[in-house]
């Protein structure tokens, strides 16, 4: 048993393996005791108020988390209390039980007080009464709405946006949005048109240049679709890749366009300017 200790912050990490990331930041208040690998990746976040109990938890590279976090719940002493979460994931006050295994795959969003659940029962199955044990699978890019709750079993394809309050019972399909209890289909996502992709982009650019003058700063900025150029570096929206000289004003850019989905990311954390 490998434990990590930071008492100033009241952090205590108890595990078989322990594998920490380069420049991973701890809130305060985190007790995590389980049987197998704790795992978190390189620039990652994991902040205050945090409980995690189960068997193996495998967190991925440039994950954020706010506050509030209870993983565990019936079941985590079974070998199959597992929470895998791949990279660029951000999760906030969400309760994640572990009876069975969990999976979120990259860039997977949980929106607060979402809770995952693997597993059901109560009464005698001998007199009828139902009883279900399975894991769950949220594939890449999917994000899940404000107190929404998604139940044992289900798998979510990529890119699907499952709406606030949603109660996700069956499997959902991927790049389509729901809503509701039970969630049902709402619509197809369906890519814009270049056109209208330049037109939301200069949009987004207007409405930086709000938040910039706030700030009191004044990136040079220019659109030449699909590159956005912020002072030396050049920011690919089609792609999502960068490059050229970062600064604080890049980084000021970087944190105000993931709010439109555009994640560019890069060893320099998220970041806003705050006003002088």
């Amino acid at each position: 048993m490998r434990i990590y200790r930071d008492k100033k912050k009241n952090i205590s990490i108890k595990a078989d393996h322990i594998k920490i990331g380069e420049n991973v930041s701890f809130g305060k208040n985190i007790d995590i005791d389980i049987r197998g690998k704790f795992s978190i990746g390189n620039r990652s976040r994991l902040g205050d108020n945090v409980v995690i109990r189960g068997n193996n938890i495998i967190i991925g590279k440039d994950f954020y988390h706010s506050e509030g976090l209870i993983v565990g719940g019936g079941g985590i002493y079974h070998p199959n209390a597992n929470l895998i979460i791949g990279d660029r994931c951000v999760i906030h006050n969400n309760f994640i039980n572990v009876c069975e295994e969990v999976k979120l795959g990259n860039d997977v969003g949980l929106s607060p007080e979402t809770s995952i659940l693997t597993h059901g029962y109560w009464l005698s199955v001998l007199d009828g009464f139902p009883v279900k044990f399975a894991g769950v699978i949220i594939h890449d890019g999917v994000i899940i709405g404000y107190r929404s709750i998604i139940l044992m079993g289900v798998t979510i394809g990529k890119n699907a946006v499952i709406g606030t309050g949603s109660v996700v019972t069956s499997n959902l399909k991927e790049n389509k949005i729901y809503a509701g209890n039970p969630a049902k289909l709402i619509r197809a996502i369906k890519p814009l048109e270049k056109k209208d992709k330049i037109l939301k982009i200069n949009y987004i650019i207007s409405e930086y240049k709000k938040i910039a003058e706030y700030h009191k700063i004044n990136p040079f900025i220019n659109v030449q679709y699909p590159i956005i150029f912020v002072n030396k570096c050049q920011f690919n929206v089609e792609k999502l890749t960068f490059t050229g000289k970062e600064d604080s004003e890049t980084d000021d850019f970087r944190d105000y366009v993931r709010k439109w989905g555009l994640r560019f990311y890069s060893n320099r954390p998220f970041k806003s300017v705050w006003p002088k």
